[in-house]
């Protein structure tokens, strides 16, 4: 044969070869019936024969979390595995994302008095899993030195790889593991080098929100001078396991799934995910929702980020209501920033910029707002001109590429300082930043004053300068901008978020393989400051640890409740709490569901709202699924729909979502379980809004004795007319005694105009 004609068909064959592999994807397969072992000894010989054509394509064998597998297949492979008797559903790997020392003062939790030195002991049998991108084991965060041996109920381990020694890990940090096989396949035909497959953390995020839930106390932290002070997490003496699931690529449903599956196996008692999807998602699609329903069947509590998508409405993600879904609102510690312009005029901001100061004297402040480089008002790289820049502060819109990056491209320009101005997107809500260039944060009354000073004025200049650590800022907390807002997408009838959280400037510690600002920074640090619902959810994760030390009998039901009827609504200047999307905007429980977290009453809430597995699956036969659709979310095969609630709204929740359309009149019921004392009493405090008439029965519930329940039963009559401009409205049912206020937040929604 012709050499050409053999280097053809060598060509053809080669090109057969790559387009094949290059439609192969990862899938996750849900199957039908329970696994029997007379067939088949383990799970994965199960799976492998379910994949008798391509058993190396098995990427994982999902067992706690999960009936079923992972595996890379092509979508001929995919339509057979469809078509497969023993098969409930297939479908693609879905991509999450990250939500990405003050607080404990902030929350009430004072680390030298006696109760709490009690309740930090009996946390030492509980571990916290943190389901996020790795661990960076010789952070002082973990240290174990006041740690006793690790619970002989462990069955965890810590993996080993080329830079992480499994004896690293101690008797506080308990866990590492990693997941990858999802990000690989993924990212296999990207050019860029992957992540190497290790648990240790090369990002930083996973460090920080493990820490924020669980870190030990360490004195003297602080990010490059900004919040000197005693670092230590919500729980600092609990158990720390991290599961590394997120990487440069993101986070594959299919890594998630195997990291709480895992994370189950070894027997966590909370799960943290900072993490999440779409906010529209169903639940039988929704790879962390049927993750989290398998912990809760395990008694295990779930905690995740609300989202950053705010303050759009209708963006919260996570909204399952076995998950507890947390916003984030501020603390009272800030870090002041200063633009004192050419006019005199000076605006307020915030920045963590810890290099050389600017001095006192005004430099040139340009803006560039020509329709005709509109990538320069916002500094995208490559967008300045340096003639323009060069020894000026310029002045960058937020939005579309980091902030960080924003005043590396000024100073990069030849700028010696930025001013970050919000637009309408980002409205008055301000994250400081530990920036590579003098720079300062201002929201967006201010912005648009600098923004036509500099546009105005024919030789327009300003000079910026830095304020430090400030503690006791009133008011706070506020609600942060970023944090994701109900109403609830997927089932309306369930409010979330459920609480908010500290989650604007924290600090906690840090990766030691990456700057505080990013990979491009030079920059080493212990501790960094970071803002997200990423931070706020690993502070209700501590929490949710320090309850289940105290009450180890409680529910993750039981454990949500009495976080979410103790939260508070009114902020420390005794206002109601604001909402930093605008100036002097009062927020609602659209961004704060229930409110603030409130550590210290939630030990000791009086009341809770209990809700069982089969009260859950009521609640998803409510939403007209079918078998399969319920049976891809409860892991029992033989669950079904013979308890059905007439209306998901009647799912036993801490808080009520009304949603009026034709039917003006609604109705239901409520049980609260007696965790106080016995032979309590409460009395009703209504407070509603007047577009609706609400009746509640009885008006006083008496608990004979703890453990003991009662029901109510509530009456919503919409009083809003058809000429109304009112969408939505709010109000609270609270019951109430000498020593409890067990809060109840009503949220009403109109469909009909």
């Amino acid at each position: 044969m012709d050499s050409s004609i053999s280097l053809y068909f060598f060509s053809f064959f080669l090109l057969q070869l790559t387009l094949l592999s290059a439609t192969k994807k990862t899938y996750i397969v849900h199957m039908k019936h329970r696994h029997d072992s007379t067939v088949h000894p383990t799970h994965r010989d199960w799976y492998t024969a379910t994949l008798d054509s391509s058993p190396d394509s098995l990427l994982y064998a999902y067992t706690a979390a999960y009936n079923g597998f992972a595996a890379t297949l092509d979508p001929q492979q995919a339509h057979a595995l469809r078509a497969s008797h023993s098969v409930l559903a297939v479908y693609e790997d879905t991509r999450y994302t990250l939500h990405t020392t003050r607080t404990p003062e902030f929350l009430g939790l004072q680390a030298h008095s006696a109760f709490w030195q009690d309740l930090h002991q009996a946390s030492h049998d509980v571990v916290i899993g943190v389901l996020d991108t790795g661990v960076w084991p010789e952070s002082q965060s973990f240290d174990d030195s006041q740690m006793p041996q690790i619970p002989t109920r462990w069955r965890g381990n810590c993996e080993s790889a080329p830079d992480f020694d499994p004896s690293l890990c101690n008797n506080k940090l308990i866990g590492a593991r990693s997941f990858s096989k999802g990000y690989r396949m993924a990212s296999s035909n990207a050019r860029k080098t992957r992540d190497p497959a290790t648990p240790r953390d090369l990002d930083g995020h996973g460090t920080h929100t493990a820490s924020t839930a669980a870190g030990s106390a360490v004195a003297n932290a602080t990010l490059l001078g900004y919040a000197t002070g005693t670092a230590r997490g919500m729980a600092p003496q609990a158990r720390v396991a991290a599961y590394k699931v997120c990487w440069t690529g993101g986070c594959f449903a299919s890594d998630i799934l195997a990291g709480m599956d895992q994370a189950i196996q070894d027997g966590v008692d909370v799960l943290s995910l900072s993490l999440g999807g779409s906010s529209s998602v169903p639940y039988y699609f929704d790879t962390i929702a049927i993750g989290a329903f398998a912990a809760l069947e395990r008694g295990i509590f779930v905690a995740c980020s609300a989202g950053n998508t705010g303050p759009r409405g209708g963006s919260v993600a996570n909204v399952a209501p076995w998950i507890m879904t947390v916003g984030a609102g501020t603390l009272d510690r800030d870090f002041p920033a200063y633009a004192t312009l050419g006019n005199g005029k000076r605006f307020a901001g915030v920045s963590l910029y810890s290099g050389e100061g600017m001095g006192d004297e005004q430099v040139g402040l340009v803006y560039f707002s020509d329709r005709s480089n509109s990538s320069g008002s916002i500094c995208m790289p490559g967008s300045l001109d340096a003639e323009s820049v060069r020894g000026k502060v310029v002045i960058c819109d937020r939005g579309l590429n980091s902030r960080v990056e924003k005043g590396a491209v000024v100073r990069d320009a030849g700028g010696v300082g930025m001013i970050l101005a919000n637009t309408a997107a980002s409205g008055e809500g301000l994250v400081a930043d530990s920036h590579l260039v003098a720079a300062v944060a201002v929201g967006e009354s201010a912005g648009d004053e600098i923004r036509e000073y500099a546009s105005l004025d024919p030789n327009p200049t300003a000079v910026l300068s830095f304020g430090g650590t400030v503690l006791n800022v009133r008011p706070s907390p506020v609600v942060a901008a970023f944090s994701s807002r109900g109403p609830n997408g997927v089932t309306a009838q369930i409010l979330k978020p459920d609480v908010i959280g500290p989650g604007v400037n924290i600090l906690a510690g840090w990766s030691g393989a990456v700057g505080p600002s990013g990979t491009e920074d030079s920059r080493k640090t212990n501790f960094n400051i970071m803002s997200g619902t990423s931070m706020s959810c690993p502070h209700i994760s501590g929490l949710a640890a320090l309850l289940k030390a105290a009450h180890p009998d409680w529910s993750p039901s039981a454990i949500k409740s009495a976080l979410m009827t103790t939260a508070y609504t009114n902020d420390n200047t005794e206002s109601p709490i604001r909402d930093a999307k605008g100036e002097e905007t009062i927020s609602t429980p659209w961004a704060y569901g229930a409110g603030h977290v409130n550590p210290q009453k939630a030990l000791s809430p009086g009341l809770v709202y209990e809700a069982s597995t089969q009260d859950y699956i009521a609640f998803l036969c409510s939403l007209n699924y079918t078998l399969d659709h319920l049976r891809l979310v409860v892991k029992d095969p033989d669950a079904n729909c013979s308890k059905k609630f007439a209306d998901p709204a009647e799912l036993n929740y801490p808080s009520f979502s009304l949603v009026f359309g034709s039917n003006k009149l609604l109705r239901y019921t409520r049980t609260l379980t007696n965790v106080g004392e016995p032979g309590s009493v409460y009395d009703l405090v209504l407070s509603v809004p007047s577009t609706v008439h609400v009746t509640v029965n009885p008006r006083r519930l008496q608990f004979r004795q703890l453990g003991e329940s009662q029901t109510y039963t509530v009456t919503f009559l919409s009083n809003r007319t058809l000429n109304d401009s009112v969408t939505s409205d709010f109000g609270t049912i609270m019951w109430t005694n000498q020593l409890h206020q067990v809060r109840t937040p009503l949220a009403f929604t109109w469909t009909y105009f």
